[in-house]
């Protein structure tokens, strides 16, 4: 089934990342008749992780002294702290009513099965059954239409937050509600969904909105502190309750820790390690402090660290033949891992299908069908469990248990307590029903402690059930996670491989090392993690020396699953059409330079703008910054003149410098071919513009007038149609950067100056007025315009970023790559020699599939 597995994977998935773009289709004379490539969307907006150097940052900070520094740390250090512990009380929450819910449920349908196993009843069982998971679920799918961000574990869209993509209501209090409140009842509704994948989409949303101390759901939560109000703070405390998330989930503080490091962060910075440490801390303690408390009435006792425990792997004392494992198991372990990363690959490449399928034919259609689809996928697990636990299960003995070797006493009695018992008497338990019927944490410790053999065909059944109906489940519209479905699916296989050994080749092994080597196997060959899953589930079974063998048996699988396709998150972020940046680029990509792929039709402000120009640039464009500009006038000749050496200077600087210009001639040279263009309208020498009615009044003219590549001129001022590419791409002096929701807000508080006035009589703003609407700054055409004056004049100067990130023309792609994601840009300007602004990089020209484009028309040229 593994070869099978490959091989599927190999046909479908393999050739995802090959892309063209349609002029390039055109050219090599292909066309693309499906439309199976998802090319990454412009409309998602970037974080600026950022500072803004401006004059009121400026300001704060010379007001800062140590006193101010030591009281900002210590209010950073409470609000982890808390953080934490609601993270901690989250995880508390959901899985006290998850236990309740299931408890109930289980006992109902199971008594019925009971008595009905002697009356003949057992449809009425199944209705019983059918109904309390059909409404749990509905429950859970009415919510996520409610917020529809809440389907899924939400680690694809905080991975992409935290590479610095904002995804629209990604960490609201209402999305925090309906993924809690959803995750209880879809867990408790039977689908194979787990609560470990959201509890971190949660903690990232407390992280995010705690330290705001507002809600734009609740609009009366709502409070004046004027700290943390940038995208930078904000990411830091998302990182740290993300991995709050992981640590109330597995019980491992320091594997939440790596896991933010490793699949979330795209930067990291060594201050934030601590915090993020103490965060996932204080979460671990305080979900084991009640968790404690409330299971065995032992407050202060901390037994139970995590949602998800995996018990203790322990020989008994005295029997010298039990080994945890050995040397010789370690083969076997390599050879789980590559059946891991097979069966992983074949995994996500039937889900990637699966969700593709649902993109085009269930999204499109009534937010309903979204409800029928889970109503659907609901049934027909209940179905299987049912049908599988009467039907398909084998009566064991349970006497071989009661001398269980491999677990302490009280290991054993509470796993004898969740076996079950149907249609099997006279000592002995159905096999199938005991992993079937009992919440999957509780199979997952079947597995790994319950030293009585489960039947290979029931482990053979119950996997290739459970991996297909798991694989359906993730992506239906419900909140689910996909850590726990895979570790049981893994788990069973890996109990599988234990009894042949110990059965067909009598070695002496221990079974519950191979089923937890085996849900090790098969969860990285799904989700691609390697050191945080480690430490995860290191810090999950308290025992150090499963480290080794973990680790192996995780690289082995995710070396074996990347040669056919991406982990599951990698997939869905992709079909999300999230502008992702990877760790580094190809290093074929180092033959593009910045001037390859930067975009030199630029949308540009001078240091004092009229009302009337800016209001026309926010209306007309998307762009969310603008470089400050002015401009520069050619009278280098007259310097030329009766000087050979300052002639022959000047020409070898014109030669070397890198013009807009120069640039954008070049690039119409090699697009003569392209049927159609980003650029076909700034190609020709020659543009026509519409001129506008006489008399019109100037703000309608602004307002009405269509977009062309220049909107940025001074008011009496109107585009050539003599104009030659030179001056169309004038030479630009570049001063700074200012974002979008800056001048807005400039405008709306009516930050302007008259021209017969001084500049110096311009109102200034405050660091903190610049920043109180923060994160929903107001939007363009939320402001009255009869209350502007379109010739007054703004000047940017004080609010700009006047020292943003540069890079020259000629920097290699992985040096701007770099540059760009460690330090978190949104925007990357491109400056020449002589201090000209050329274009502009954005995260959209570093992704993927622009790069490989770009690489292909570069050999295409050459």
């Amino acid at each position: 089934m593994a070869c099978c597995g490959g091989s599927l994977c190999c046909q479908c998935c393999c050739n995802e990342g090959e892309t063209r773009t349609p002029e390039e289709l055109t050219i090599l004379g292909e066309t693309r008749e499906d439309e199976d490539e998802i090319l990454p969307r412009k409309d998602y907006e970037s974080l600026d992780y950022d500072r803004c150097i401006n004059e009121p940052f400026l300001e704060v900070l010379e007001g800062l002294n140590n006193k101010k520094a030591r009281k900002y740390e210590a209010i950073k250090w409470i609000l982890v702290f808390a953080i934490g512990v609601s993270t901690g009380l989250t995880g508390l929450f959901v899985d006290f009513f998850v236990r309740l819910f299931t408890q109930l449920k289980f006992h109902l349908v199971g008594q019925s099965v009971e008595e009905c196993s002697e009356n003949g009843c057992l449809a009425l069982s199944l209705l019983e059954l059918l109904a309390l998971n059909m409404m749990f679920i509905f429950i859970s799918s009415v919510l996520v239409l409610i917020e529809p961000v809440a389907a899924g574990s939400g680690i694809p869209e905080i991975k992409s937050y935290l590479n610095g993509v904002k995804i629209p209501g990604i960490v609201r209090l209402r999305t925090f509600v309906c993924k809690v409140t959803g995750v209880l009842f879809a867990v408790a509704g039977g689908l194979f969904v787990g609560k470990e994948g959201p509890m971190i989409h949660s903690g990232a949303i407390v992280g995010a909105g705690l330290p705001q101390f507002q809600s734009i759901t609740f609009k009366k939560i709502r409070f004046h502190f004027p700290y943390f109000r940038s995208d930078r703070d904000k990411r830091d405390f998302v990182s740290a309750g993300a991995a709050a998330g992981v640590a109330a989930a597995f019980g491992a503080p320091i594997g939440g820790t790596l896991f933010s490091l490793e699949e979330g962060s795209s930067f990291w910075n060594q201050a934030l390690t601590w915090k993020v440490l103490f965060c996932s801390m204080s979460a671990t303690f305080t979900l084991n402090f009640f968790r404690s408390g409330i299971n065995f009435n032992k407050w202060g006792s901390f037994q139970l660290p995590g949602l998800l425990n995996f018990g203790e792997f322990k020989c008994v004392d005295g029997d010298k033949t039990c080994h945890l494992w050995t040397a010789v198991d370690l083969a076997f372990f390599v050879l789980m891992g590559v059946a891991g990363g097979l069966l992983g690959a074949l995994f996500n490449c039937i889900n990637k299908r699966l969700a593709k399928y649902r993109m085009r034919n269930v999204h499109p259609k009534a937010r309903f069908i979204r409800v029928l689809e889970s109503l659907l996928v609901c049934m027909v697990t209940t179905l299987v469990i049912f049908v599988a636990s009467v039907t398909l299960g084998e009566c064991r003995d349970l006497a071989s248990s009661n001398n269980n070797t491999s677990t302490q006493g009280s290991v054993n009695e509470e796993v004898n307590s969740t076996i079950r018992r149907f249609f099997c008497y006279n000592n002995t338990y159905n096999d199938m029903a005991t992993l079937f019927f009992n919440p999957q944490e509780v199979a997952i410790h079947q597995l790994f402690h319950q030293n009585a053999t489960f039947s290979p065909v029931t482990l053979s059944l119950f996997f290739v059930l459970y991996f297909f109906l798991s694989c359906w489940t993730y992506g239906v519209s419900v909140p689910s996670g996909l850590f726990v479905p895979s570790l049981l699916c893994g788990a069973s296989l890996g109990r599988l491989v234990a009894n042949v050994l110990k059965i067909n080749f009598h070695m002496q092994i221990y079974s519950g090392t191979f089923a937890l080597i085996g849900a090790a196997a098969f969860l990285g060959g799904v989700v691609r993690m390697t050191i945080s899953l480690t430490i995860i589930l290191i810090e999950s079974t308290n025992e150090i020396t499963y480290g080794l063998p973990i680790m192996i048996t995780l690289m082995v699988a995710k070396w074996t699953g990347d040669f056919f396709n991406k982990g599951i998150y990698d997939i869905h972020i992709h079909l999300k059409g999230v502008p992702l940046l990877e760790w580094e680029t190809e290093v074929e990509m180092d033959k593009l330079t910045a001037s390859d792929i930067m975009e030199p039709n630029l949308t540009y402000v001078y240091p004092h703008t009229r009302i009337q120009s800016l209001v026309s640039i926010l209306r007309t464009t998307v762009y969310h910054a603008f470089p400050v500009v002015t401009e520069n006038r050619d009278n280098e000749k007259e310097f030329m003149k009766g000087n050979i050496l300052i002639s022959n200077n000047i020409k070898f600087k014109k030669s070397s410098v890198l013009t807009r210009a120069g640039e954008q001639r070049r690039r119409c040279q090699s697009m003569k071919s392209y049927p159609s263009s980003e650029l076909r309208n700034v190609c020709d020498e020659q543009a026509a513009v519409e001129p506008a009615e006489e008399g019109q009044d100037i703000l309608q003219q602004m307002l009405e007038r269509r977009h062309v590549p220049y909107p940025n001129l001074y008011p009496d001022q109107s585009p050539s149609e003599e104009w030659t590419m030179e001056e169309r791409f004038r030479s630009l002096t570049f001063h700074g950067l200012i974002l979008r929701s800056q001048l807005v807000n400039l405008l709306i508080r009516g930050v302007c100056y008259a021209e017969n006035q001084s500049s110096a009589s311009q109102p200034r703003l405050s660091h903190s007025e610049m920043t109180e609407d923060y994160p929903r700054f107001p939007d363009i055409h939320d402001l009255d315009l009869a209350l502007l004056n379109p010739r007054m004049i703004v000047d940017v100067t004080p609010y700009m970023n006047p020292c943003p990130y540069t890079v020259s023309p000629n920097t290699r792609i992985s040096q701007v790559f770099n540059l760009f994601r460690t330090m978190g840009l949104r925007h990357l300007p491109v400056v020449n020699a002589v201090g000209e602004i050329v274009g502009i990089i954005t995260r959209h020209n570093l992704t993927h599939e622009f790069l490989v484009a770009k690489l292909r028309q570069h050999y295409i040229t050459i």
